[in-house]
């Protein structure tokens, strides 16, 4: 039998988003805010040669026009201001949760509450301006040695790490704002809503290939991939196993409350997507150390770009392996750690049945969450790969990868449900005003009764 608030959230119709004012004001906050960033991505970088700009991204499409394109927006391959995108941010952020669960000045700091997240997040914006500073570097000397620059120099190079830098603590102040003040997770949308203005011109690159080759079995093969694909990808991020948890009876002065029961959700992929963002960055590593030396790789370069280029047999068993490893890591150092959970559930007074409370319940999730992981990691190899395989069968562009497959589905149903929230919140509230004035109706008080002496 569904609950009250899950019938509720049956019930939502648009007469009821109409209603909700302060939903509406946080939607077109975030709209505003989104737009701001697409107008961004249009404005170049001062000293860009314009006309061999194409050329060249076409030839690093493999290295820095892979995923960082896909984060991007499309800014990277106009060069513009968002060229970083949001990645170095999302990079120092991944990398300080990591540092937080294994060194201990940072283990105390997690300790602290407010005081101690105000902190690390201080730290994250720090590390941030410094992987930025270094991209850009990067960044620049490529362009400099794929003869992109109209004046090289010292004065390009500074003027193009300040411009990139600042717009990606741009980007990062957009995306805090947004999870402040609007609806949904900033950071993420920013990233959703790059790869979605991306699709229509890749879909059409796409089927225009497609259509000179008369491969009309290709269009039709891709269709019914990404169909899949999203039903497959929707199927398992809405996956839970569920731990059965109970509380006993308990006293408060003269009351005694009879115990409850309750579980405990485990998802099938508590990393999200993090560890194809992981492998998918050492994978691109090496190409893009040759882009940023110009093209000028060794012989030991040469090999490894020859042995792990995109659709290679040790190309996909590397990435494979980078899933499994970054699942498995990423959950329990984390998103999923079992000694916290257990500590907590015994703080609650909350144990499993069968299960002694504290160090056998951790061992027990730990065991639980050890054949989870197996089918999460299997999942997101799956995901990853299939596509991969295909793009260097079929040449099909990058958007239609299984990383960019995973966010569009995330982000997009994080996003809804934080609108059905709030939609059931204003609900919530529109009900109790209809009970305050039903109470008062007929305009007249109730009679009071006769005071006690």
């Amino acid at each position: 039998m569904a609950s009250a608030a899950e019938q509720m959230a049956a019930n939502m119709s648009w007469g009821a988003f109409g209603k909700a004012t302060e939903l509406r004001q946080r939607i077109l906050f975030t709209l505003g805010l989104l737009i701001i960033y697409r107008l961004g991505t249009f404005i170049p970088v001062p000293g860009i040669d314009g006309a061999a700009l194409r050329s060249f991204m076409d030839d690093a499409a493999a290295g820095i026009g892979g995923i960082l394109s896909m984060f991007t927006g499309g800014a990277l391959g106009r060069m513009g201001i968002f060229a970083l995108g949001i990645m170095p941010y999302i990079s120092a952020s991944i990398i300080i949760q990591l540092l937080g669960s294994m060194w201990e000045p940072l283990k105390q700091l997690k300790k602290e509450g407010e005081q101690g997240r105000k902190k690390l997040n201080q730290y994250t914006r720090y590390f941030t301006v410094i992987l930025a500073t270094f991209q850009a570097y990067g960044l620049a000397r490529s362009l400099e040695a794929g003869e992109l620059a109209s004046n090289p120099g010292l004065y390009f190079q500074a003027a193009c790490v300040i411009t990139l830098v600042g717009g990606t603590m741009f980007l990062m102040w957009l995306g805090e704002q947004i999870t402040a003040r609007g609806i949904g997770n900033g950071i993420s949308l920013i990233i959703f809503v790059g790869i979605i203005a991306e699709i229509p011109a890749a879909l059409a690159q796409f089927l225009t290939t497609s259509r000179q080759s008369g491969d009309a079995m290709t269009i039709i093969l891709v269709i019914i991939m990404v169909v899949v694909t999203l039903t497959f990808v929707v199927f398992m991020e809405r996956s839970l196993r569920k731990i059965h948890i109970q509380y006993p009876r308990r006293q408060v002065g003269m009351k005694v409350y009879d115990g409850g029961s309750s579980h405990l959700p485990i998802k099938v992929n508590p990393a999200g997507v993090i560890p194809a963002i992981f492998a998918s960055a050492l994978l691109l590593l090496p190409t893009t150390i040759s882009t940023f030396s110009g093209g000028d790789s060794g012989p030991v370069m040469s090999t490894i770009l020859a042995y792990f280029g995109p659709g290679q047999p040790l190309y996909l068993i590397f990435f494979t392996s980078m899933i499994v490893f970054f699942t498995y890591f990423y959950t329990r150092e984390v998103a999923f750690k079992t000694d916290e959970v257990a500590d907590n559930l015994k703080n609650q007074n909350g144990f499993v049945p069968g299960i002694r409370p504290g160090k056998r319940t951790a061992e027990y999730l730990d065991y639980v969450v050890t054949r989870v992981l197996v089918l999460g990691s299997g999942y997101l190899a799956l995901v990853c790969l299939l596509p991969e395989i295909l793009r260097s069968q079929l040449s099909i562009t990058f958007y239609f990868g299984g990383t960019s497959i995973l966010i569009i589905v995330s982000v997009g149903m994080d996003t809804i449900q934080q609108v059905q929230s709030h939609l059931l919140a204003h609900q919530y509230e529109g009900l109790i005003e209809k009970s305050q004035l039903r109470g008062k109706r007929g305009g007249k008080a109730r009679p009071k009764g006769p005071t006690r002496r």
